[in-house]
């Protein structure tokens, strides 16, 4: 078994999309090649209804699918496939644009003004760019939940992990996207296939993504102790970025840590990005752009 040693670790840089919500991006719309398949994450979390309440107004996307996923508050969806629902706390939303559809999101406060959430972009292969729309919603229930003898709690929105199933079902990425919490001042380690590129996204707590399974050794004899990096402390906010390996070893803080992990087998292919577009090429981004101002972009 091979510890997964930390590549990178980000800060989330605020920022401001749709109709002027204040958000903080993990990552997205840079060198994407080592998150593939997936493109961007958003940490949507907000106290000030003000910062969020105009959201994401009507916008097409097409060739990805978005994972919405809600911890505090609510998200109500519209699109141009007719379907209509509210994702609360706990909840998923996974739409896969395809060749292209047309939706708004419009996040709502709880009783506090919170407004805490996720989104996460998953490329589509070339050979599903123009695929058919489709939208899934899942209630908190749906997600099945697994507790560790050693406290560390899972909730699996997709994928297989510890012998259970998530509900999101039939995602061209094939990912596992996992809630951690593991409890103060306890080590962890969790598998993750070799093929895949895997981060982690620190939203509550913080840890130690260690690096070595152990603490450095002493250097008393010739062993290669000066190239192994510590490891790296993660904070709220912190993403992860993991280089190769079959598992992830964390270190709980004095508080605990949760994380969003999440990992999926890379695609390859090229990239063409504009906005809420992405095709492989340029002339397709061209094309996609061309239908829109024709009326042409929904397809049948």
């Amino acid at each position: 078994m091979s510890i997964r040693p930390v590549k990178r670790l980000i800060k989330s840089k605020p920022t401001m999309e749709g109709a002027g919500v204040h958000l903080r991006r993990a990552f997205g719309f840079g060198n994407t090649k080592d998150f593939d398949p997936f493109l961007l994450l958003d940490d949507f979390r907000n106290d000030v209804p003000e910062d969020y309440l105009a959201g994401f107004p009507w916008h097409p996307h097409r060739g990805i699918e978005t994972i919405t996923y809600v911890l505090a508050g609510t998200v109500q969806h519209g699109d141009s496939m007719g379907n209509n629902g509210v994702i609360s706390s706990g909840d998923v939303q996974w739409m896969t644009a395809g060749s292209g559809i047309i939706h708004q999101e419009m996040p709502r406060g709880d009783q506090a003004g919170r407004m805490h959430g996720f989104q996460l972009w998953a490329n589509l292969p070339s050979s599903l760019k123009m695929t058919a729309p489709r939208y899934q919603e899942v209630k908190v229930g749906e997600i099945p939940e697994v507790t560790d003898d050693d406290g560390t709690h899972v909730r699996i929105v997709c994928g297989n992990f510890w012998g259970k199933t998530g509900p999101v079902q039939g995602i061209a990425a094939d990912p596992i996207y996992l809630d951690v919490s593991v409890s103060p001042g306890r080590s962890k380690t969790l598998p993750v296939e070799t093929t895949r590129h895997a981060f982690a996204y620190v939203f509550a707590g913080s840890g130690k993504f260690c690096n070595a399974s152990g603490p450095l050794a002493v250097p008393t004899e010739g062993i290669k102790w000066a190239d192994t990096a510590p490891p790296v402390e993660a904070d709220n906010r912190s993403l992860i970025l993991f280089d190769r390996g079959d598992e992830v070893t964390v270190h709980a803080g004095d508080d605990g840590i949760r994380f969003l992990l999440v990992s999926g087998k890379p695609l390859e292919e090229p990239v063409a990005w504009y906005g809420p577009i992405v095709m492989n090429t340029q002339e397709q981004l061209r094309q996609a752009f061309e239908e829109l101002e024709q009326g042409k972009f929904l397809k049948k």
